[in-house]
């Protein structure tokens, strides 16, 4: 079956609010009714611009929905729909604009139409919505995350709730690196047997689930569904089921380019519960009405021998995934650490692969400090079986390395925050980690290095030992991309290098037109100056920022300037050169930073922070050890180009109060943000009357500083009483 759409966006890169949510147009609920939400919204961007922001200070419960957020906390949490009552009331007035993904589906190559052999993880662990709830992070010492992303396709969020709609910060980390992100509708037991009865019973009533179903999709910005009805249907329900799934799939593809929907191997064509662990004539009706089918887990090479000689199956044995449960529950190929057993039959046979849990490693090996040593190893040994794919967006091309948690958050190579920490949102571009020998006692490995970092939560640590026989420098990759370049780029990286070693660049590009005839480019680093780039004069001292600084709290910065026309970035490679005369040496160089920019946009933001605004406040009594203590919560909205943003820093200051004679304070971190909006939780404050500023900083892509003049700010006052 032809996949949906042409091209790697998804729906709302045109005109779908519930994607960018901020808008200030005010949008329409479902019937043609005025959105009551969205009204609030633009309320409160028409806050006046120069005016404070007044609050009369009431401890009343919060009303905010407990559904969307914490019900202590008041922090914005993501979760899914439990029963059918609840899935046929959704509507955008009363979901949550927190859990919507606000990166755009990024293009890549091979695209998934051109995959003959894809893999789809599915992410089943611990009931889900655990520590990716929270939607703007969280603390949390030893948290699961993914970042093998160049390895596989779709990602699929999975639960045992009706409707599992994927936290924003999986599909904002699964759409940076064009991976395609599915909910979960699912149905089981008896309980899922009489919900089925009502809504496969005819098909305004199927037409109603689909309908919502792709709504929740639209709005919340990811890509289809995984659709599991794992209880008997009557013959009624299983004669109106590809019924459904057709008009589901066909609804998705007309409004979300690229979309998919998915079956999984369950009931059969007479409506019995009977997994069959195969595509074949008594489930081919399901798979027919869709875009692909997702297989049970206890097959064996029969399984899939008899489905690849099925007629059923011809000219789609990509759109068939084979499953493999990575826990090895029941009677399967391989699973755990011989999960490339799987792998290896499915390959052979030329089906796409279906990876369901591979969080195992996490929940099953139980030194949690040896996370990314577990998680890399995992997947070491199916890379055989798994196809890289390039990033394929236009420059900037920038990656920190972050893989969206850590123990510190890092600024410019110092620590910003001392806390460990979790949110997927901050994951940025990831590199190829690998383990390669080099002959003899020779090996060069990558991983991700959390003690030190130059952006983020960690660094990209290449180690190893260059063996004496090694008259080469050693090329270690770390990325394979597909991004087309300016004529004038410049290129900066940022790293830690331990003694004895040279560090350079290597870019493999090819011809544009033909992709062909690579060529090899070393990079040779220096610091570049603003005279160099022919730069304007107000970019001077950013240029020299980015360049001109050859050594910032112990970390080597270094620029060059690239003329290449027509070509395409293919491969990053690190050099690292010994020094002196050959011997079997060991050396380490921790990557902070690499940036491959269009020398041409080189210039200072002009875009300012518009229509910062409060609203939803909630004022606390402390309690612990600071029971007299006053906490603010409250969400601020504002207006930002997004595409030139990497994040924005929210602040806060005391402006006067409640001792006139004492001076308004300094400005003080509060955290990151991700998209246009964050929820100030559990702020201490001065007691009233007082008068705060809160602040928002863009961190743009390229770079350069934001001047302050084009930061947001509101002033808020409050009282205790109605006269002050």
């Amino acid at each position: 079956m032809a996949l949906a759409g042409d091209k790697n966006r998804i729906v709302g890169e045109e005109d779908i609010s519930g994607v960018n949510n901020l808008k200030r147009k005010g949008d329409e609920a479902e019937g043609g009714e005025d959105d009551s939400k969205n009204s609030r919204i633009e309320s409160c961007f028409d806050q006046p611009v120069d005016s404070s922001v007044h609050e009369v200070i009431k401890y009343t419960p919060s009303a905010l929905p407990a559904k969307h957020y914490d019900a202590k906390t008041t922090e914005p949490i993501s979760c899914g729909l439990c029963s059918m009552d609840e899935l046929l009331s959704w509507n955008r007035s009363e979901a949550s604009s927190f859990n919507v993904a606000v990166v755009p589906l990024a293009p890549r190559q091979p695209r998934l139409i051109n995959c003959l052999r894809r893999t789809l993880v599915s992410h089943d662990m611990m009931g889900g919505y655990l520590d990716d709830r929270f939607v703007q992070g969280t603390n949390s010492e030893a948290p699961y995350a993914f970042y093998h992303w160049q390895y596989i396709d779709i990602f699929n969020y999975f639960t045992h709730q009706l409707v599992t709609v994927p936290p924003a910060v999986w599909t904002n980390a699964a759409h940076k690196h064009g991976v395609i992100v599915l909910g979960t509708f699912i149905t089981e037991w008896t309980d899922g047997a009489t919900m089925c009865e009502a809504f496969l019973k005819d098909e305004e009533s199927y037409r109603a689930v689909a309908d919502k179903l792709v709504q929740i999709s639209q709005y919340y910005g990811f890509d289809g569904w995984l659709i599991n009805i794992e209880n008997s249907l009557s013959e009624a329900a299983v004669r109106n089921t590809p019924l459904f799934l057709r008009y589901l799939t066909d609804q998705m593809h007309e409004r979300v380019p690229s979309s998919l929907i998915l079956w999984y191997d369950s009931v059969i064509e007479n409506g019995n519960l009977e997994w069959q662990n195969e595509l074949n004539q008594s489930n081919r009706m399901f798979f027919d009405a869709c875009d692909g089918f997702f297989t049970n887990y206890n097959w064996d090479e029969k399984n899939l021998e008899q489905m690849k000689d099925y007629s059923g199956v011809q000219g789609r044995q990509a759109d068939v995934y084979v499953g493999v449960d990575v826990f090895a529950r029941g009677n399967v190929v391989g699973g755990m650490l011989e999960t490339n057993k799987a792998l290896d039959l499915i390959r052979k046979h030329n089906f796409s692969a279906a990876i369901f849990a591979p969080g195992w490693v996490y929940e099953s090996l139980s030194d949690k400090s040896e996370f990314r040593s577990n998680q890399d190893k995992f997947w070491a040994l199916l890379s055989d079986y798994l196809y890289i794919h390039r990033a394929a967006s236009r420059l900037p091309f920038i990656s920190s390395f972050c893989q969206g948690f850590g123990k510190a958050v890092y600024r410019k190579g110092q620590r910003e925050t001392e806390k460990s920490w979790f949110n997927l949102s901050a994951q940025e571009i990831q590199p190829s980690y690998y383990h390669m020998d080099l002959g003899g006692p020779g090996w060069v490995s990558s991983s991700g290095c959390p003690e030190d970092a130059w952006n983020g939560g960690c660094s990209l640590l290449l180690h190893g030992l260059i063996p004496a026989t090694l008259n080469t420098p050693i090329c270690a990759k770390i990325f394979s991309l597909h991004v087309p370049l300016d004529s004038k780029i410049m290129v900066t990286l940022v790293y830690k290098a331990s003694a004895g070693i040279t560090i350079s660049l290597q870019l493999t590009t090819t011809d544009s037109i033909h992709c062909s005839q690579s060529e090899v480019h070393e990079v040779t680093l220096t610091s570049l100056s603003h005279k160099t780039l022919s730069v304007g004069a107000q970019a001077v001292s950013q240029i020299s920022d980015l360049c001109g600084n050859r050594n910032l709290h112990g970390w080597t910065v270094k620029c060059s300037q690239l003329e290449l026309h027509g070509c395409v970035l293919r491969e990053v490679c690190v050099l690292i050169h010994r020094d002196g005369e050959p011997q079997d040496q060991s050396f380490s160089c921790r990557v902070g930073e690499i940036m491959v920019l269009n020398v041409d946009t080189l210039q200072l933001p002009t875009d300012p922070v518009r229509g910062l605004c409060v609203d939803d406040v909630v004022w606390q009594r402390g309690v612990g050890t600071l029971p007299e203590s006053l906490l603010l919560n409250a969400t601020l909205r504002w207006d930002y180009p997004g595409e030139s943003v990497r994040h924005f820093r929210v602040y806060w200051r005391r402006l006067r109060g409640p001792d006139p004679r004492i001076p308004a304070g300094q400005l003080e971190l509060l955290a990151r943000a991700y998209s246009n909006q964050f929820r100030v939780t559990e702020l201490v404050v001065p007691k009233p009357p007082s008068v705060l500023e809160l602040v928002v900083e863009p961190v743009i892509r390229n770079g350069f500083p934001v001047p302050e003049s084009h930061w947001g700010r509101r002033q808020l006052s409050y009282t205790d009483t109605f006269e002050q």
